[in-house]
């Protein structure tokens, strides 16, 4: 009769599913690979096809800040009134102040001051400004007045794996795409850097989806480095993250069982 060593089969059976778990454990990481950005760019200069000084076209729903300023100051002061902060009673408003701006309506425009319905949509800001300036001068509300716009509520989306996902607004009213992922705090390492979504809506309502290869050369000739107001940036996940959150669910299971395994072994062993 064979007689079984149930203490050596214990350990063994112990290490059987340690080594398991080293090699579970071992496979996830050795398989989470960290693309880098711009692979395989030595110094060089890459000339763009889009210059970062042309102006995006004003949107609807876009917030403008239109100041005007003359030789009169009493007289300017009315186009400049939508300008003035009033109290807000929005908690997530910064200094609990809201800047009322003029707001391009659903039909591409704004109500001016005097001058009263002006088509400001597809206009660049520079466009709308001139336009403004001729106006004030034959309608002889001004003389030689000096129109400056910014845009209040320049703002993109940065969704998916990056440290911190949100919206996030800039003053600058530009933006590239690496400092829209800047501002969200990176990719993760499980993020997927060479299919980068962009979503992009348009006056009709229609949206562009592009794909991004942030590890390519060609980002920085690309039309989409420079984001628009609105868009919106996702990063999907890599096969690892999904991997990593399924080894994540299976672990509690894996310690149970070695667990309950451990401690039938024990009682077998007792019992003998």
């Amino acid at each position: 009769m064979k007689i079984v060593d149930l203490k050596t089969n214990t350990r063994s059976f112990v290490g059987l599913f340690v080594i398991t778990l080293s090699l579970l454990i071992s496979s996830c990481g050795s398989n989470t690979k960290k693309v880098a950005y711009f692979d395989g760019i030595h110094d060089v200069t890459i000339k763009s096809k889009y210059p970062p000084n042309v102006e995006s076209p004003i949107q609807l729903n876009d917030l403008l800040s239109i100041t005007v300023s003359s030789a009169n100051p009493t007289a300017s002061a009315i186009f400049n009134a939508p300008n003035e902060s009033t109290p807000s009673t929005n908690q997530a408003t910064s200094g609990n102040t809201l800047t009322v701006g003029y707001l391009v309506n659903l039909n591409g425009d704004i109500q001016f001051p005097v001058l009263g319905k002006i088509h400001a949509a597809d206009l660049t800001k520079t466009q709308l400004q001139n336009l403004l300036v001729k106006q004030l001068i034959d309608t002889k509300q001004l003389v030689d007045p000096i129109v400056t716009i910014r845009q209040l509520n320049f703002r993109v989306s940065v969704l998916g794996e990056v440290t911190h996902p949100g919206v996030f607004t800039t003053p600058n009213e530009k933006i590239s795409l690496l400092e829209a992922l800047s501002f969200a705090g990176d990719i993760t390492i499980y993020g997927k850097k060479d299919n980068v979504l962009l979503i992009r809506e348009d006056d009709k309502g229609d949206r562009l989806v592009a794909r991004i290869d942030l590890t390519s050369r060609d980002l920085f000739t690309s039309p989409y480095y420079y984001l628009r107001s609105n868009d919106v940036l996702y990063i999907e996940p890599s096969k690892n993250r999904e991997k990593k959150e399924r080894f994540a669910q299976m672990t509690p299971i894996i310690l149970s069982v070695i667990s309950l395994a451990i401690i039938i072994v024990n009682a077998i062993q007792y019992r003998n």
